[in-house]
């Protein structure tokens, strides 16, 4: 165990003793299905977490949400012409996304 995850572990642990984990929301439930997540770091997954819980979506995840659902749109197409606008537009979300998710990075690291 590192030196990181033992400090976190004590500081843990004294909130538990100190009552300030109890009484939470969520408490006694299981965690919800964030398959998402697993792209990003947890000090990410949190921030997002807060904002959206704040109603505030970051761009990325609003390109996101777009590009799910432009993809679910492209698998019900059959005609030649429409697919390829589709996967025109699918693209260019994909990209645009990509973009904000890099800006995000950069921000970060700055």
């Amino acid at each position: 165990m590192s030196w990181l995850n033992r400090i976190a572990e004590r500081m843990m642990l004294k909130a538990r003793a100190e009552g300030q984990l109890s009484g939470l929301k969520g408490e006694g439930q299981p965690l919800p299905e964030r398959p998402g997540d697993v792209f990003v770091t947890a000090a990410e997954a949190a921030g997002f977490r807060i904002m959206a819980e704040a109603g505030a979506l970051p761009e990325e995840i609003t390109l996101k949400k777009q590009v799910l659902a432009q993809q679910a749109h492209l698998a019900t197409l059959t005609d030649a012409a429409e697919r390829k606008a589709a996967m025109r537009h699918l693209a260019d979300l994909q990209m645009r996304q990509a973009m904000a998710e890099e800006a995000r990075r950069a921000f970060l690291k700055g």
